[in-house]
Order: C-alpha cells, then sequence, then structure tokens
C-alpha cells in the first residue's frame, strides 16, 4: 500500500498536515431554478481514470481538497462537490439565509444533483461511490435511486438517521440535566463528553432541553429583529458545530476542530443538519432495510471507528446484520481502533487501504 500521498509534508499521526493535491477542473452547476441552486465541483487525479464520486457529511459539512487524498492520483478520477446550501455551493445558508438556501433542499434534490453532475463530466458507466457520516446515507440512499451507477459503495462512520441515533447524539439526559448534570438515565454521547455537553445545554433554557433538537431549529428558524436574537443564533450555531466538530475525535484534546469553530461554516452546518433531522433525512422509515435487497447487490465497504460517539458502532452492525440476511456480506467490513472522523489515522489508513485493493474498474463501461 502506498502511504505517500497521506504523509507527505506530515507524520501519520495526532496531527495532520497535508498539502493541497493538484486540481484537474472546478466550476459550479446549475442544478435548479427559483431558487437557482449552483452547485460547486472540483476534480482530482487522473482525468481517464476510475470516476469517483465523493459525497461528503454533515448534511452541510462541504468539501475540501483533503478528501482528495484516500485516493491514488494515479488510478481514480475524484470528484468532489459541496452538496446545496453549504461550501461554495450557492445560494450558501450563512450568505443568502436558510429561507432561500434551504428551499428545495432535500435528500432528493441531491440525488438528482449526483445525477446531473455525472452528465456534466461526462460519466457514462458505473462509478464508486465514497462518503463518510451524512455521505453514507447519502451514498446509500443514491443506490437505491441508481444502483446501475455504483459499482461500488465505499462508506466510513455508518449513519442510518433513525430517531434513537439522533437521541443518542444531542438528547441523552438533556431533559434532567437540569436537576441531574451527571445523572445517566439514557445512553448517548454526553457520557464521555461532559464538558462539550453542557456547551451545547446551556444554549437552552431547561424547559428547551426537552427537545434539544426542536429547540435549536426554533433558534435556526427565528428572524432576528434585535443584535442579541441575531448574537444568540450566531452563539447556537456555533455551539452546535463545535459539539460535533469536537467529539468527531476520540481524543478531542488533540483535535483541530478548525472550520467547526468558523462562524459561515458553522450557520450552514448547524442550519442544514438541523433542517434535514427535522425532517428524518427526507426519507421514509426504514428506508435502507426496505431496500436492503438493492444495496446487496452492490460491492459494499464499511469502515467504522469503534469508539465513534458521532455514529455509534451499532449502526454498522444494524446494516451488516441486514446485509448478511439478505446473502451479501460486505466485501469489507473494518472496524478501527478510532472515533469519527475520517482523518483519524487508523479511519484514513483504512479508507485507503480500501481503495487501494478494488478490483480495478473497466472505465468506460456503460451502466
Amino acid at each position: 500500500m502506498d502511504f505517500s500521498r497521506l504523509q507527505a509534508s506530515s507524520k501519520i499521526g495526532d496531527d495532520w498536515v497535508y498539502p493541497q493535491p493538484p486540481s484537474l477542473n472546478f466550476g459550479w452547476l446549475e442544478v435548479d431554478v427559483d431558487p437557482a441552486h449552483r452547485i460547486y465541483w472540483e476534480e482530482y487525479g487522473n482525468p481517464a481514470g476510475e470516476p469517483v464520486m465523493f459525497l461528503h457529511g454533515g448534511p452541510g459539512g462541504a468539501c475540501a481538497p483533503v478528501m482528495a487524498r484516500f485516493f491514488d492520483p494515479a488510478r481514480y478520477r475524484v470528484i468532489l462537490f459541496d452538496q446545496r446550501g453549504c461550501g461554495k455551493s450557492e445560494p450558501n445558508v450563512a450568505s443568502a439565509g436558510p429561507t432561500v438556501a434551504l428551499a428545495k433542499n432535500t435528500t432528493a434534490d441531491l440525488i438528482g444533483d449526483i445525477e446531473k453532475l455525472r452528465d456534466h463530466l461526462g460519466i457514462t458507466g458505473p462509478m464508486h461511490v465514497f462518503g463518510g457520516s451524512w455521505g453514507s446515507t447519502l451514498a446509500m440512499a443514491y443506490a437505491i435511486a441508481h444502483p446501475a451507477h455504483c459499482a461500488s459503495l465505499i462508506l466510513r462512520g455508518i449513519f442510518l438517521g433513525a430517531p434513537e441515533d439522533l437521541d443518542y447524539l444531542y438528547q441523552g439526559n438533556a431533559a434532567t440535566w437540569d436537576a441531574d448534570p451527571f445523572g445517566l438515565p439514557a445512553p448517548g454521547a454526553y457520557i464521555k463528553y461532559p464538558d462539550e455537553w453542557a456547551a451545547l445545554l446551556n444554549v437552552l433554557t431547561p424547559a428547551e432541553r426537552g427537545d434539544v433538537m426542536a429547540s435549536y431549529k426554533a433558534i435556526f428558524d427565528m428572524v432576528p429583529t434585535t443584535a442579541a436574537e441575531k448574537a444568540r443564533q450566531l452563539e447556537a450555531a456555533l455551539t452546535w458545530s463545535l459539539w460535533e466538530g469536537v467529539i468527531s475525535n476520540m481524543i478531542p484534546e488533540a483535535a483541530d476542530t478548525g472550520k467547526f469553530g468558523e462562524a459561515d461554516f458553522a450557520l450552514c452546518f448547524a442550519q442544514i443538519e438541523a433542517h434535514y433531522f427535522a425532517n428524518s433525512l427526507f426519507l421514509p422509515a426504514g428506508h435502507f432495510f426496505d431496500h436492503i435487497a438493492t444495496l446487496a447487490a452492490i460491492p459494499i465497504h464499511i469502515v467504522h471507528g469503534r469508539f465513534d460517539e458521532v455514529c455509534p458502532l451499532t449502526q454498522a452492525s444494524r446494516l451488516v446484520t441486514a446485509l448478511c440476511a439478505a446473502g451479501a456480506e460486505p466485501v469489507s467490513y473494518v472496524v478501527t481502533n478510532a472515533g469519527h472522523s475520517a482523518m483519524e489515522r487508523e479511519n484514513a489508513l483504512a479508507l485507503t487501504a480500501v481503495m487501494d485493493g478494488l478490483v480495478p474498474l473497466a472505465v468506460g463501461q456503460d451502466a
């Protein structure tokens, strides 16, 4: 395995520093009107190589050049794009506001955008679809809608988005926290990150903590009329963003929260996530399990951190059990000694090994 693209200009360890890989091409693609959504995309690697569609997390996380470093640039043609409302895509939630940027912003819209980007870039045959966290959710939803376009699914940090998964991340002991901040009435990420949990809950009143996600969404949906209201909205977005950014790393003291503490990123990330979570990810309940036979017919590779507190390992376990029951266990299933972030050493090495070990795809083969 060639680790050079991961190790370039840095050691592999707690702190990662990457040189920016060269981009083949970039641009904006208009994918909708009223509002006129334009998605920003970048292309890396070999223009004649095996196509890889990279789906970022969040929703609302946006892409960065570092995300191209899992892929051998001599072998793969890697496409990164910012999903609707975030990153360099337009309209952007931070600058245009949620009323505009969250209009026509659903999972079905994102699936349609992937198809339009495929067509725009001249990808006619099957492609590898690579996604982590929410990106794994979108990858599976895309595969169910367009299985013939998926040569393989490479999924990291499986996120199924069921109510219990969101409660683990956002509800925990919130309803009783004011009276008993160290009580353990329910499972949750709060158990391992009590200080960060306190910051998340301190934005809310005790009454609002009865439904943390709904209360945060109410703050995000508010149209501020005073400086205090605007400040509270920004504080809520930053706190929501930092909560996930910090707990994505098994050792938060070594984590670089970076973009999660930046106002524009946080406003996009928090408001888009709250929008999707309030609408059950814009997917029917049990969607993946109702279509497990479709997923089972596609080669699937899974990497999941054993210590993932954003998307606990039980989510990968549920998916793998269903795939096996459908008669097709994953081609590979790697449980790493890491947390949620793709940039943690063990996750990054496992993902790189998967991509280096894929059976070569005949480029140009029509679906």
